[in-house]
C-alpha cells in the first residue's frame, strides 16, 4: 500500500512555537519535488517534545496541506498504550492514510506486552498501521517472532519501519511473511538500497527533507529494475546520509535545512544546535553533494 520514498518530516519552529505556515510550505516543497508520502510527528519531527495538542495540530496541518496528493502516515506512537490509541484515533479522524507506531520506549515491555499494546490499538481502528522498530531509541529490538504474530492476528498491521541496523532482521521477517504480504520500509537512509534488494518497498527518509527528488528517484529506479541507477544515486548521496547523523537526529538535519533555506535551525531542549566541529563536516558534505551543486 505504501511504497517509495516517504519523508520523515521535520517540524519547523519559530520562536519556540510550531510554525504552521512553514510546515505547509514544506509539504508543498516535498510533493513538488517528488516525495511519495509524508510522515509527520516521528523522531525527526521531534514528537518527543511536542505537546499532545501540538502533535495533533501538526498532523492536521500536514494532512490538510497535502490535500490528498500523496499519502500521509501520521506518527502516533507512545510508551503509553492509552496515549497511542488516542493519537491513532485522532489521525483517523483527521484523514490520515495510516499511522506509524513506535515500539514503546523507556518502560521496556516484554514481547507479550508488545503484542498486547499493538493488538489493543489495532483492534480499535481500521487505519493501516506501520510498526516502528528502532532499538537505538527505544531500548528494545522487537523480536521478529512478535512482528510475525501481530501480522498474522491483526489485519490492520500491514508493515514495519525497520531501523535495527541489520540486514538479517528484514531477511528473517520477509522469509516468514513474504514481501507481497507484509510491508518493510527502511528506517535508515544508508540501508535503503540494501533493504530494497531484500524485499523492502521503500524508505521513511531523513535525507528526503533536503533531497526529496533524488531519494524518490532511488526508490523508483529500483522498482523499475534499474539497479545501476539506484546504486549510482545511493553512492552519490551516501556521504550526506552519514553526515546527517553526526549528532542526534534531527540536530544536523535542522542545521542543513537552515543552510539551504528550508526552515530555521531551531530545536527544542534538550536538543541543542549542532556543534562547530560537526557543522564543519556537514557543510563539507553538503558542498560535495552533486545534487545540491546542481540545484536539484
Amino acid at each position: 500500500m505504501f511504497k517509495g520514498s516517504y519523508v520523515a518530516l521535520a517540524t519547523p519552529f519559530k520562536n519556540g512555537k510550531v510554525d504552521p505556515s512553514r510546515l505547509k510550505w514544506l509539504v508543498d516543497f516535498q510533493i513538488e519535488q517528488g516525495t511519495e508520502g509524508l510522515v509527520p510527528c516521528g523522531s525527526t519531527g521531534e514528537s518527543a517534545t511536542l505537546s499532545h495538542g501540538e502533535h495533533k495540530h501538526v498532523t492536521e496541518v500536514v494532512i490538510k496541506a497535502a490535500r490528498g496528493r500523496v499519502p500521509v502516515i501520521a506518527g502516533a506512537g507512545s510508551n503509553s498504550t492509552r496515549e497511542a490509541l488516542d493519537l491513532v484515533k485522532h489521525a483517523a479522524r483527521a484523514g490520515a492514510d495510516g499511522a506509524l507506531l513506535v515500539v514503546p520506549y523507556y518502560n521496556k515491555p516484554t514481547p507479550a506486552g508488545l503484542v498486547e499494546h499493538f493488538k489493543m490499538i489495532a483492534k480499535a481502528t481500521k487505519l493501516p498501521l506501520v510498526l516502528y522498530n528502532i532499538p537505538g531509541r527505544t531500548g528494545i529490538n522487537m523480536p521478529v517472532e512478535t512482528v510475525v504474530q501481530l501480522a498474522e492476528t491483526c489485519p490492520t498491521i500491514i508493515g514495519v519501519k525497520e531501523a535495527s541496523g541489520t540486514m538479517d532482521y528484514t531477511s528473517e521477517l520477509l522469509s516468514r511473511l513474504g514481501k507481497d504480504r507484509f510491508l518493510v520500509l527502511s528506517g535508515d537512509d544508508s540501508l535503503t538500497l540494501p533493504l530494497l534488494s531484500l524485499g523492502a518497498r521503500g524508505v521513511i527518509s531523513v535525507l528526503a527533507n533536503i533531497l526529496p527528488g533524488p531519494m524518490a528517484e532511488l526508490c523508483e529506479s529500483w522498482e523499475n529494475g534499474n539497479s545501476e541507477r539506484a546504486l549510482e544515486l545511493h553512492l552519490e548521496m551516501f556521504p550526506l546520509m552519514r553526515a546527517l547523523f553526526l549528532e542526534t537526529n534531527p540536530i544536523p538535519l535542522k542545521a542543513a535545512m537552515a543552510r539551504l533555506g528550508l526552515c530555521r535551525d531551531e530545536l527544542r531542549l534538550p536538543l541543542v544546535p549542532l556543534s562547530a566541529p560537526a557543522r564543519k563536516k556537514l557543510w563539507a558534505a553538503i558542498g560535495a553533494c552533486p545534487f545540491i551543486r546542481r540545484g536539484k
